[in-house]
């Protein structure tokens, strides 16, 4: 007779997501690591849900085993949030919301719960879900996961006064970090409470590590890429980018992201010039980096963690306001000579030529810099996971 399967280990992850899909892409790409490493640290397959709030999110991309609760969405205006298409006030959706969230997480039972960037979600939508989850469940291991970069410390500090470290402290077991402290270091910033640093696990950027499989790329070679990430503040770049001179023996493939407006769309396509395909989005950016011959992205935190996971060339233009979370990011790396950066001021065709046509046929090294954070975070979720459940197993013993 055959052994007793084990049972799944059950993983969560959340995002508020409100502009972009940066959140729901570094989740899915942390779901792939766990899947794709947990069954050979824990010997135990792994099973989950991806609570997000957004619509234009490609569940097929999901890793075997997950699926995906979609949030009635919100968006941001400056930095307030408002509703995206109910014609509701926020407090009522952040408490419909908060109720899915809540009925989610006690009926999953998860092992596992990673919240991404925001510990208490829009307006507190998840203190109700987490307590009572902390309640029914308490072996349940839970982890603020963040990127490596929040803002600059006058406005982390605003946010963290809205968050209190005790109230972070009784709901999360560890912090992860996913970036290098040696670029950017969110303790010494100010960037993270003082009353927290003890929690902070530096994990690396979630750079290295993927599927075969999605470094596939079908775009025909050699190309030059241009993205926008989501979309929704990329018409500049893609403006410029679209009238740029590509090198000769070059085309550019320019991704203008899925929330880009249509009529900034429009614009940016009949802008382009010979030699520029304009899409509006590809099923993952990740193969079409890995095979460009330079890339030109804007700075958030998952484009770039796949930029440097290449050897690609990589001018890097971010948002600067109303957050400069991906100017300090892109500054920086390009301190550390992982990547050029082009600040909004100088953005134009003639900087975006220039750049191509010092950059095609160089290659950057970027190993200096701590980029297996995939690996990381599975051992770190193996590690966690057992030692919630035998905390909780000698308290009721």
């Amino acid at each position: 007779m055959g052994g007793t399967t084990p049972a799944p280990l059950r993983a969560v992850f959340y995002s508020h997501d409100a502009q972009g899909l940066g959140h729901f892409s570094r989740n899915t790409a942390l779901a792939h690591s766990l899947v794709r490493e947990l069954p050979g640290l824990t010997g135990r397959p792994v099973t989950g849900l991806l609570i997000n709030g957004v619509p234009e999110s490609d569940p097929g991309n999901l890793p075997e085993g997950f699926d995906v609760v979609t949030l009635p969405s919100v968006c941001k205006h400056g930095r307030q949030y408002d509703p995206r298409r109910l014609d509701l006030s926020l407090d009522t959706v952040t408490s419909l919301r908060s109720d899915i969230i809540r009925t989610t997480l006690t009926s999953f039972a998860p092992d596992l719960v990673i919240v991404d960037r925001h510990a208490l979600g829009i307006d507190g939508e998840l203190l109700p879900a987490l307590r009572k989850l902390r309640r029914k469940y308490p072996q349940v291991a839970l982890v603020l996961g963040m990127r490596e970069v929040l803002d600059n410390p006058q406005v982390a500090a605003r946010e963290w006064d809205r968050v209190p470290p005790a109230i972070v402290r009784e709901l999360y077991d560890e912090i992860w970090v996913y970036g290098d402290a040696t670029v950017h270091d969110l303790r010494e910033t100010g960037e993270i409470p003082a009353e927290l640093h003890d929690m902070v696990r530096y994990q690396g950027y979630l750079s290295t590590g993927r599927s075969t499989e999605q470094l596939d790329c079908d775009l025909e070679k050699p190309f030059l890429l241009t993205t926008a990430g989501g979309g929704s503040d990329g018409f500049d770049l893609c403006l410029a980018a679209a009238r740029a001179k590509v090198p000769h023996g070059y085309r550019q493939v320019l991704v203008t992201g899925p929330q880009m407006p249509e009529e900034q769309f429009q614009q940016v396509t009949e802008a382009a010039r010979k030699r520029t395909l304009v899409m509006r989005q590809l099923p993952d950016v990740a193969g079409p980096l890995h095979h460009a011959e330079a890339a030109i992205a804007m700075a958030g935190y998952n484009t770039v963690t796949e930029v440097l996971a290449t050897t690609s060339p990589a001018l890097l233009v971010p948002r600067e306001w109303p957050r400069t979370e991906q100017l300090i990011r892109a500054t920086g790396l390009a301190k550390r000579g992982a990547v050029d950066l082009l600040r909004q001021e100088d953005l134009g065709p003639k900087a975006i030529s220039e750049w191509w046509h010092r950059a095609v046929g160089t290659r950057v090294s970027r190993e200096h810099l701590a980029l297996d954070g995939l690996q990381t975070v599975a051992h770190s979720a193996a590690d966690i996971v057992a030692r919630c459940t035998q905390q909780e197993e000698s308290l009721a013993g």
